[in-house]
């Protein structure tokens, strides 16, 4: 397989960055892991308080804050927007494209390396996670560095020097992924370490991670903040090591319970339009490992295996919990192109043409979907991205076709990649058609100037993650909890505990605005309470009180 030349490479990447980084503020924040995080980070921009990350004014311990930091330092540099609130996770999932590339280059080729970030940077779960504001593309990005530094230098080649130098990269990078997302930092690579032991029987590969240096960098860039919280905040630790780690891996406190083969169908669908070739790379890439030490293909095999197998065994399961799994099949299947003939790669992407023509006639209809909180006209201004999105696949998988059948494969594998990104991109883009139902950015770009900052706002029965985002301020929860009920029992003057004791506060207060389900604010005129409605959206009311005082 012949690799493009300088120029084409350049041009290339330089297409793939800018769609890539395009359509960042092209959407509005969705609920809820957008506007949560979002949100989080605006609130500690404001604040200044580094050490306590805060959801609606709330103590919130779920994960810890490095992507808070960076999301706070981002907002205070550039402002407070849905570019700079997705800006972290498009980053990292462009560097992780960048370590997928570069290691390729260096591991298995520069042909290899080129292959594997087209196919990185084309794939559904990297691009659809990248733009979404969630801490797990993040975390991919470190976990992907750490994988990368370790595997360079388990190299027969490496000296002793560079192999502690590499080797202590790899646990920093560890390390940043325990700040961003917790113990899974440490528990996926210790336990695609301890497979790729038993599998290959090399029994001295502990010793040569140098897990005493490993520990003690760990320790070096985590405990500072893990110090530093629980001292301001007792309760921390049980919270978040009992009860968001071991507890949401062994029981359903989180209500996020799902069969074990949940992740199977999710894994198919996160490697299109490379489905066929991701599970061709699969078997047995370890055969054309050397005769060396260390073999890489394996232990990625076994790394892909354990994240699969640990988080299918886990109580608590969410889509994007597999991301990690796609760098290391991108360098799997970067390496099998280069060995793949042609017109088996041909044939390899042909059921692309038949997905896309499907996916196109499904998004023609996509309003059958609709329903009064997402009704109709949404789904109609959705469709049309949806059949752009599925012509260019179309497209992409015939070029694809065609150019594998003439010898072309790398070519095949371009225009493969450039329209699987494009298409991605198109659908993400086109999903902002949905937000009226999605997102509260309409209705408190409605209300906002209503809205007075000496007034309470209340959140009644419900709350969407991105009404403190759109609004700039929190509310006050009532009859209300869910996610913040660690915070309000830590601080429970922040909410109303019962509807009655809102009504009352209603009654009582001189002004005051509430949101409200449509539902409950027709129960409540019914019942005489005086309210006004200043916005109104298919799932929400924002109301005030009828006269307010100055």
């Amino acid at each position: 397989m012949t690799r493009p030349g300088r120029g084409v490479l350049l041009a290339l990447i330089a297409l793939l960055a800018v769609m890539w980084f395009a359509n960042l503020d092209a959407r509005r924040l969705i609920r809820p892991d957008e506007g949560r995080y979002g949100e989080i980070a605006r609130e500690m921009a404001v604040s200044g308080d580094w050490i306590t990350p805060r959801l609606n004014g709330l103590k919130y311990f779920e994960k810890p804050p490095l992507q808070y930091w960076i999301g706070a330092a981002t907002f205070r540099v550039f402002g407070v927007n849905e570019w700079t609130a997705r800006l972290w996770p498009a980053l990292s999932g462009a560097l992780a494209v960048l370590v997928v590339w570069r290691f390729g280059r260096r591991q298995f080729g520069a042909a290899a390396g080129d292959l594997a970030g087209l196919v990185g940077v084309s794939m559904l779960w990297m691009a659809a996670n990248a733009h979404l504001l969630t801490l797990d593309m993040g975390l991919t990005f470190f976990l992907t560095a750490g994988v990368a530094a370790c595997l360079l230098a388990q190299r027969d080649e490496a000296s002793a020097s560079d192999r502690r130098r590499l080797m202590a990269l790899a646990w920093a990078a560890c390390a940043c992924a325990v700040l961003t997302k917790g113990l899974v930092g440490l528990v996926l690579p210790g336990g695609a370490i301890a497979f790729h032991m038993l599998a290959s029987r090399d029994w001295r590969f502990l010793g040569r991670i140098h897990p005493v240096m490993g520990i003690a960098i760990v320790l070096a860039i985590c405990a500072p903040w893990f110090v530093a919280v629980s001292m301001v905040n007792p309760e921390f630790p049980n919270f978040f090591f009992v009860r968001e780690h071991f507890q949401r891996y062994l029981t359903t406190v989180h209500r996020r319970s799902e069969p074990w083969w949940y992740f199977l169908p999710l894994l198919v669908a996160g490697t299109l339009p490379w489905t066929l070739l991701a599970i061709r790379s699969l078997w047995m890439p370890w055969r054309d490992d050397p005769p060396a030490r260390f073999r890489p293909r394996l232990f990625l095999v076994c790394w892909c295996a354990f994240v699969l197998l640990f988080f299918s065994a886990s109580s608590s399961k969410l889509p994007s919990y597999i991301l990690p799994i796609f760098p290391a099949l991108a360098w799997l299947m970067g390496d099998r192109l280069t060995r793949l003939a042609p017109r088996t790669l041909a044939w390899l992407v042909l059921p692309v043409v038949p997905l896309a023509v499907t996916a196109g006639v499904l998004g023609a209809r996509a309003d059958r979907y609709a329903n009064e909180k997402t009704p109709v006209a949404l789904y109609q201004a959705f469709e049309p991205w949806i059949l752009a999105a599925a012509g260019l696949m179309l497209a992409g998988g015939i070029a694809a076709f065609v150019l594998a059948r003439r010898d072309r494969s790398t070519a095949a594998v371009i225009a493969l990649a450039v329209a699987g990104l494009g298409a991605w991109q198109l659908a993400i883009t086109g999903h902002d058609a949905l937000a009226p139902s999605f997102s509260t950015h309409a209705i408190a770009a409605q209300a906002k100037p209503a809205l007075r900052p000496d007034c309470p706002i209340y959140s009644v029965r419900t709350y969407d993650q991105t009404l403190p985002f759109y609004l700039e301020r929190t509310v006050t929860l009532v009859e209300f909890a869910d996610e913040m009920a660690f915070g309000l029992e830590q601080e429970p003057q922040k909410g109303v505990p019962t509807l009655e004791a809102f009504v009352e506060r209603w009654s009582n207060e001189p002004c005051g605005f509430a949101l409200l389900e449509p539902s409950l604010h027709r129960e409540l005129v019914d019942r005489g309470i005086a309210m006004q409605t200043i916005a109104r959206d298919t799932r929400r009311v924002i109301v005030g009180h009828p006269v307010q005082t100055p």
